[in-house]
């Protein structure tokens, strides 16, 4: 039989316990070759011969709910898919939830036949003739309560061959009625069902604050469909769009795929996709993210992707994968709770039977208010329980992945946020990281320049030596050439000449006619040898050159007009992002393979002291390790395409998100994304990591401490059985209400 991948969503688990109970009996079906489940996803991954029936019905052997999971959109789309439409729904109130299922129904019953036990056996200390009926109420709580319990508990042992914490619990309360601690016996049950569903209540809630990212794509969107007299609207599924559909977003409307603006203007809000706070004006020709919010103006948009492909579902279904990839220190934790059970039981075999036998100790309890060794070790059955341990981390992690998403920083694991978290230096490329990457014209000097200032704009010669090269410029695609004819467009200079007979000089630069003209526009080294000009043009041409930026020259019939200067701008978030990371300790490497003139320049601009200029892409593979080697864990942020190899050999690999045509590869290479060139998502990306990592380090050893505690308290005498779970429950809560804070995380020093 052909070995095939499965993935079935799970229901009705309220803690990573279990999780782990599933897996388990699933693992041990014939045919399964692997299988994994996520608590935080309620996904289980299945390979190998086995048929989804078999699953499913072993899934409810063990007293939960199974269903293929499937993506509404296509095989690589974690979109909405009708097993999806129950998972969007905000979950209910507390008590909502807990009427809503049995188990828990059962529970809230219990709850009521406890109270007499707990006013007039546990505050009132009431022994009279009605004691009888007071202990039946709480046998009855126990039975109500506990009936779910014990099933779970049945089943884990013959199906699993292992002792989870409901059979913990069974046993504890089983032995508390032994006992004659009855009122307790169902108290410890009522309490322990009672917690579990606030647990489950409680992860929900937290799954549904990370699965609301789903929502931010509408389902919907308005397709045109253009005629010779007029317009049809028609309002379609995003999924019956097609590359090259026109869709017309209105004024308000969130866009429903990526696409490219055709006709209107209008500001939109990108903060839903790539965390940018300021509104982003759009024109024709300007590119669009699905799920970005349209502002006043009317839009008519080509769709360019597939909603599938579309950016916010490729965000998506990354930030799902990233939910399931354990961090090494989630892993660390998982690994204890398999151990730790058994040991505490043994630890309770021998509380019960060492201090009777060898100290002569009482076995029974001697007084009401005195505990013998078997109560002692009962209770330390029940502070056994591992939830509040197993949950402290997954809840934390999963948090900071999901705020991060939302700040446009796609981190692609817990285990990359940890690795971020121990980043000691950034290594940055300088062009498209640094800088934008779009040479712009910084500087025009006519010859006959009133001002000689050199800066654009300042006098009419100036802005005639730039329109005379902007005619020649603009039937050009060089990068050069964009910059000048962009300026001109800036400074109206756009229809002022027109040229022809435009013709390319390979490697020297280009000439045309304009008004009878012969326009003739190249490289300094090129004007050398063909078109004479003064020692101090020639001067200053070598001074912008050693300065890092690229100086053009300009004549006219054989006569030097004028130079214009053209230079990489750096992003205007690069001074800010590096001086914000040095105030958190990091160390800032700049990595290129241009000269050392330019990168002096860019880096002193921006405030970096480490440059390692002429880089070819194997060097700076050399760069990165001799850094790992110097200080530690380097992360290299390049823009994920012509940067890969530092990217892979870093410790943690940080593509900025190109905003025409990168955004896909950039998200597959790279461990982490910024989704906008905002260079200062990186502090906060490094604050979050940190302060996730911290949560999930405090969490640990707050719940570490709780039991060592109650296990002193125990072993003292000077704990009871309801007053651990009590504790474990509120254990369990403040760690993953703690950990749920980082849904809101804002970095301390910057403006998110």
């Amino acid at each position: 039989m052909e070995t095939h991948q499965l993935t079935f969503l799970i229901g009705g688990m309220d803690c990573a316990g279990c999780a782990r109970s599933v897996e388990q009996g699933v693992a041990q079906i014939a045919g399964v070759q692997a299988c994994e489940l996520h608590f935080t996803t309620e996904r289980l991954h299945i390979e190998g011969t086995v048929s989804a029936s078999a699953i499913i019905q072993r899934v409810q052997d063990l007293g939960f709910t199974a269903t293929v999971y499937t993506s509404g959109m296509s095989t690589e789309s974690s979109t909405l898919a009708i097993d999806d439409s129950a998972l969007m729904a905000a979950p209910p109130g507390f008590l909502a939830f807990l009427w809503n299922r049995t188990t828990t129904r059962l529970a809230l019953v219990g709850v009521l036949f406890i109270l007499p036990g707990l006013v007039f056996h546990e505050l009132l200390h009431y022994s009279g003739n009605l004691s009888w009926l007071i202990d039946l109420t709480s046998l009855v709580a126990l039975l109500v309560a506990g009936l779910p319990v014990a099933q779970s508990a049945w089943r884990s042992v013959v199906i699993n061959r292992d002792l989870n914490i409901n059979a913990l619990m069974t046993l504890a309360a089983l032995g508390a009625v032994l006992i004659g601690a009855t009122t307790e016996a169902g108290m410890v049950m009522v309490l322990f069902a009672i917690g579990e569903a606030l647990e489950g209540y409680t992860a929900s809630r937290a799954r549904h604050s990370i699965r609301s990212l789903m929502q931010i794509a509408p389902s919907t969107a308005t397709r045109l469909h253009m005629h010779e007299q007029h317009t049809h609207e028609e309002r379609v599924p995003v999924t019956a769009l097609c590359v090259g559909d026109r869709i017309l977003v209105r004024p308000g409307e969130r866009i429903a795929v990526d696409g490219r603006v055709l006709a209107g203007e209008s500001a939109v809000n990108q903060a839903p996709i790539t965390g940018e706070s300021r509104l982003i004006e759009k024109q024709p020709g300007a590119e669009l993210f699905a799920g970005s919010i349209n502002g006043e103006g009317s839009l008519e948009v080509e769709v360019t992707n597939l909603a599938a492909d579309s950016t916010i579902s490729r965000m998506i279904r990354l930030v799902e994968e990233a939910q399931e990839r354990r961090a090494p220190v989630q892993r660390m934790v998982d690994q204890f709770a398999r151990w730790y059970t058994p040991v505490v039981v043994i630890l309770a075999i021998l509380v019960a039977s060492i201090p009777p036998l060898v100290f002569g100790q009482p076995f029974w309890n001697p007084a009401p208010d005195v505990f013998g060794w078997f109560y002692r070790a009962l209770t330390l059955l029940v502070v056994a329980c591992p939830c509040a341990l197993v949950i402290s981390t997954p809840v934390s992690l999963i948090s900071a992945l999901s705020a991060a998403a939302r700040a446009g920083i796609l981190i692609k694991g817990g285990n990359y946020l940890e690795a971020l978290s121990r980043i000691t230096t950034i290594a940055f490329d300088k062009t498209g990281t640094l800088t934008l990457g779009q040479p712009t014209l910084v500087g025009v000097r006519s010859a006959t320049c009133a001002t000689g200032s050199g800066n654009i704009g300042d006098c009419a010669a100036c802005d005639d030596l730039l329109a005379l090269a902007n005619a020649i410029e603009r039937r050009s695609e060089h990068p050069l050439a964009q910059a000048i004819t962009s300026a001109s467009n800036t400074r109206g200079l756009d229809q002022r000449y027109a040229a022809t007979n435009v013709t390319a000089l390979v490697g020297r630069g280009v000439q045309g006619s304009v008004d009878g003209h012969e326009i003739l526009i190249g490289s300094h080294t090129y004007f050398d040898a063909a078109i004479a000009h003064t020692p101090e043009d020639c001067a200053q041409a070598a001074q912008d050159a050693q300065a890092g930026f690229t100086p053009v020259f300009v004549s006219a019939d054989g006569t030097y007009r004028g130079t214009l200067t053209v230079a990489d701008q750096i992003r205007s978030t690069s001074h800010t992002a590096i001086a914000q990371l040095r105030q958190l300790g990091l160390r800032a490497v700049m990595l290129t393979g241009d000269a050392q003139a330019t990168a002096s320049r860019i880096a002193s601009e921006i405030g970096v002291t480490d440059i390692r200029a002429e880089l070819l892409p194997e060097q700076k593979v050399a760069a990165i390790r001799d850094l790992q080697r110097q200080y530690g864990a380097v992360a290299m942020v390049g823009d994920g395409i012509n940067d890969t190899p530092a990217l892979a050999a870093a410790n943690v690999g940080i593509a900025i998100s190109a905003t025409h045509g990168g955004t896909s590869q950039a998200m597959e290479t790279a461990d982490i994304t910024l989704l906008s060139d905002d260079l200062q998502r990186l502090p906060l990306a490094i604050e979050l990591s940190r302060a996730a990592i911290s949560t999930v380090r405090f969490n640990i050893a707050f719940s570490i401490a709780i039991k060592i505690a109650f296990l002193l308290l125990v072993v003292l005498g000077m704990g009871t059985m309801w007053m651990a779970v009590l504790a474990d429950v509120g254990t369990s809560l403040l760690v993953t209400l703690n950990g749920m804070r980082l849904l809101r995380y804002r970095a301390s020093n910057t403006n998110n």
